[in-house]
């Protein structure tokens, strides 16, 4: 918010928060050059967590797209989809399964959409062209969130609601808006979970820092695996704007 690009300052906003899934968008990283212009492992290095990188597009040398931290392994790098529409800023989803435990996997979708109304409602039917959220080898549940840039009820959020829960953060945070951090006027994260999954807290990292960091507040959320069938927990799981 102060015009300054400070890696650290998005490290010790993380570190805040204590995650154990978080979703990034918007990240930089220039590979070979100092250790924060390589923003995606400049962040996992400092908070001990493993990095999937969703490319999208290139940007001042490096690589630019969105990116998940995680304290649990992963299964796989990261599957990137390309949701970009013609003529638009080239926008993607990244898949990552995240490996709780032996035989439990958490499938998470970080999702960064387009700001024109049109170009949204083309990239929410082709999540479900592309059955990215839907895929065949999807074993365990599913959190999809990120920075939706829809801040009313639009084809991409129809589409969400009718196969995923989704977080009323009215409910939760008793506002409706959370975009920009000093003065909210818009609703733009969101995050859609599967049944096996009971929120449990949903708060909005609201700090000094965080409010400078970026323009986006981090959204945090508590989940637990219902089906468990004893007192185990998922991870939190926060999504914002780097």
């Amino acid at each position: 918010m102060d015009g300054r690009v400070r890696p650290e300052r998005i490290v010790d906003v993380l570190r805040e928060i204590g995650g154990d899934v978080i979703a990034l968008q918007e990240v930089v990283s220039i590979a070979g050059s100092s250790r924060k212009l390589d923003q995606a492992r400049f962040f996992a290095d400092e908070l001990g967590m493993h990095l999937a990188l969703g490319f999208v597009r290139k940007f001042r040398g490096g690589d630019y797209g969105n990116v998940v931290l995680s304290r649990f392994p992963l299964r796989n790098s990261g599957c990137s989809y390309d949701l970009s529409v013609p003529r638009r800023e080239k926008r993607g989803c990244l898949r990552v399964d995240v490996e709780l435990s032996e035989e439990r996997v958490l499938h998470v979708f970080n999702i960064h959409l387009g700001t024109a109304y049109l170009e949204r409602r083309r990239q929410g039917r082709k999540i479900v062209a592309a059955r990215i959220i839907e895929s065949e080898d999807l074993s365990g549940p599913r959190v999809v969130l990120g920075d939706f840039n829809e801040w009313t009820a639009g084809l991409t959020s129809r589409i969400l609601a009718a196969r995923l829960n989704s977080v009323d953060i009215r409910t939760h945070l008793r506002r409706s808006r959370t975009y920009p951090g000093l003065f909210p006027v818009l609703h733009l994260d969101h995050i859609y979970f599967d049944d096996a999954l009971e929120l449990e807290k949903l708060a909005l990292h609201r700090t000094r820092g965080a409010l400078v960091a970026s323009d986006h507040l981090p959204l945090v959320a508590d989940f637990r695996i219902a089906a468990l069938g004893g007192a185990g927990s998922a991870p939190r799981a926060g999504s914002e704007t780097a």
